[in-house]
């Protein structure tokens, strides 16, 4: 048996739905998307049956749905995502059975948000960092090719392969590569303008050609020169260019133009996020309640304009970053959530669900 996304939220199963995003947030433009996001019960014979289902969502992933197992154990996490929608309040919810009434957010919040909170905070910080040098530094749509990555020693310095062959007049096709010993990458080049000696080249054809060719020498030949071949920072260049070519196509168009608008090198929305989310990471701690609807609105949505630099946030990042540790360890949080009463919530709307 299986359920689809529009089955899961029809009467017969959804539990609980609302509004998510930055429409919950306050931090929506024209524009912007409506997300959403419910709880779901799946139906008995798909409970029993061989292929149980955890979540649902639309393709372009707007529209997420939680089955009641998979969310109550997320809650169970202190998953950020869950415990918004379950702090959600009248003023988003779409729809709400009677049963939802039964998941106590007391049972939920606890010092482990100091880690699922601010622990996702830094890691959007770092996905900024690795956004901010992929919009300092965009790669060539071209990747360069392992020649490119060859320097040929010239007087007392080097200089690149593909230079020494044309001041030389040689076709990397007449050359045979001798791999030096004990010398990582570093190679013998010898030259037949002939052809006679069966030298097969320095690379082979095509731009996937990465490894060197070595070639049978004579025994009394004489080196034109000797190359080194730098192949780590190729492989290194090859990686960072795929992910960028990756970052490219799969990049949100309205928010890289409104990076490119705002001219700070780094996705604001992405930063705007982290700081939401040190936000409610501080109100936990020192309110034990989470507010989905942002009090600070017009600060995050001037982070989101682009109207800090980026070192200033990273400064700022740092130092609430400290601030709430310190509110966490003066915290009356529990430790952890209350997983054996979760568990027996989640018995309970099951059970009554289906004897409905």
């Amino acid at each position: 048996m299986v359920i689809t996304l529009q089955q899961a939220r029809s009467s017969g199963c959804l539990l609980y739905e609302c509004l998510a995003g930055s429409r919950a947030y306050g931090t929506d433009l024209p524009g912007s998307d409506t997300d959403l996001r419910g709880v779901f019960v799946a139906p008995i014979g798909i409970f029993y049956g061989l292929d149980p289902v955890e979540q649902l969502s639309a393709e372009d992933q707007d529209e997420i749905y939680y089955e009641i197992g998979r969310f109550i154990s997320l809650l169970c996490r202190n998953n950020p995502t869950v415990i918004e929608i379950l702090f959600a309040g009248p003023e988003l919810t779409r729809h709400q059975h009677p049963l939802w009434s039964r998941i106590d957010p007391r049972l939920v919040l606890s010092k482990w948000c100091l880690h699922s909170f601010a622990g996702y905070a830094v890691s959007q910080v770092n996905k900024a960092r690795g956004l901010n040098k992929k919009i300092v530094n965009p790669q060539p749509s071209e990747r360069r090719q392992a020649l490119d990555f060859c320097h040929v020693v010239e007087g007392q310095g080097s200089i690149p392969l593909a230079t020494w062959l044309a001041n030389r007049g040689m076709r990397s096709g007449d050359c045979g590569l001798v791999k030096v010993p004990h010398l990582k990458g570093v190679y013998a080049i010898f030259h037949d303008p002939s052809g006679r000696l069966g030298y097969r080249g320095i690379f082979g054809e095509g731009p996937d050609a990465t490894e060197p060719r070595t070639s049978s020498v004579p025994r009394n030949a004489q080196p034109e020169g000797w190359m080194q071949y730098n192949q780590d920072g190729f492989q290194r260049h090859c990686k960072e260019h795929r992910d960028y070519q990756e970052w490219v196509q799969k990049r949100n168009p309205e928010r890289h133009r409104t990076n490119t608008a705002h001219g700070r090198n780094y996705d604001s929305k992405n930063l705007m996020h982290t700081f939401r989310l040190l936000g409610m990471a501080s109100e936990i701690a020192t309110t034990g309640k989470v507010t989905v609807q942002r009090p600070d609105r017009e600060f995050l949505l001037r982070i989101r304009r682009g109207e800090f630099s980026y070192e200033d946030l990273m400064a700022m990042a740092g130092q609430k970053l400290g601030i709430i540790e310190q509110e966490f360890a003066r915290s009356d949080l529990p430790e952890e959530p209350d997983r054996q009463a979760l568990e027996q919530v989640l018995v309970e709307i099951r059970q009554e669900w289906y004897r409905r």
